[in-house]
């Protein structure tokens, strides 16, 4: 069976400026929305580790390190890391995937600008 689809209207655009953050309530499902350079974004309000308020988080950069560059520490995804309030797990909000257990993946949900409004589908 198809599952029905519904488009929402979230925000104006300009509410949203590149760098920021909102929880929206849609439906019975809080949302977050987040502007990472101009291209928008939207994760549900719910860590998976203890269903914390996820997008009520800071969002920032994380240190990495790898192979490629000698496993020099160095911080990177500015502005794209999710930090759960509650425990501090980090998210790469693009993406999803969590950075502690990247077998686990956030659900994301498609979001776009159209006629100056923030619209998402669920």
């Amino acid at each position: 069976m198809a599952r029905k689809t519904r488009e929402y209207t979230v925000a104006e655009a300009a509410e949203l400026p590149p760098g920021s953050q909102r929880v929206v309530q849609v439906g019975r499902r809080e949302i977050g929305v987040f502007n990472i350079g101009g291209t928008f974004h939207a994760l549900p309000n719910l860590c998976p580790h203890q269903i914390g308020p996820l997008c009520t988080g800071k969002v920032s950069g994380t240190l990495a390190s790898s192979r490629e560059n000698g496993w020099k520490v160095e911080w990177v995804h500015e502005g794209e890391i999710l930090v759960c309030p509650w425990h501090g797990l980090e998210y790469h909000i693009p993406s999803g995937r969590c950075l502690a257990y990247p077998e686990v993946r956030l659900r994301s949900y498609e979001v776009w600008v159209e006629k100056g409004m923030v619209k998402l589908r669920l």
